[in-house]
């Protein structure tokens, strides 16, 4: 059985990448995630608008697969500026329960020098589990 491809219905296709890739044991493996909407649009220009989007990515790709926001197991965060990061840990907080709730996967944090897309100020990747329903 090979992987199957895992994109949202109603998103812009995607170029060069996968959104998704649910191998057949059950893990999903979803790309990197930044702020821009399903049709490939920032519409927020501030970091925690363009994380808690990113988040809402993930959770909608996650729930295209089958899951939940729950069945995530791990996010990687890359982020362009750490003073950015660090000076808005509450408000990051609270963004990051409206979309994941009291959900806390394993993480890890990167600071980089830039991203991909010019207006990207992060991008997260995330590894899920999808249980075969029975």
């Amino acid at each position: 059985m090979n992987p199957k491809t895992i994109h949202p219905e109603g998103w812009a296709p995607a170029l060069g990448y996968s959104n998704g890739m649910l191998m057949p044991d059950g893990t999903l493996h979803i790309g990197g995630q930044i702020g821009w909407t399903r049709d490939k649009v920032f519409e927020a220009r501030d970091f925690i608008g363009q994380m808690e989007q990113a988040l809402r990515n993930i959770a909608e790709i996650v729930r295209a697969a089958g899951g939940d926001v729950t069945d995530v197991g791990r996010l990687t965060w890359f982020v362009t500026d750490k003073a950015e990061y660090l000076a808005h840990q509450r408000e990051i907080g609270q963004a990051y329960r409206r979309v994941f709730g009291k959900h806390f996967p394993a993480m890890s944090l990167l600071v980089v020098r830039d991203l991909v897309e010019d207006d990207a100020l992060i991008e997260i990747e995330a590894t899920a589990y999808i249980a075969a329903e029975s």
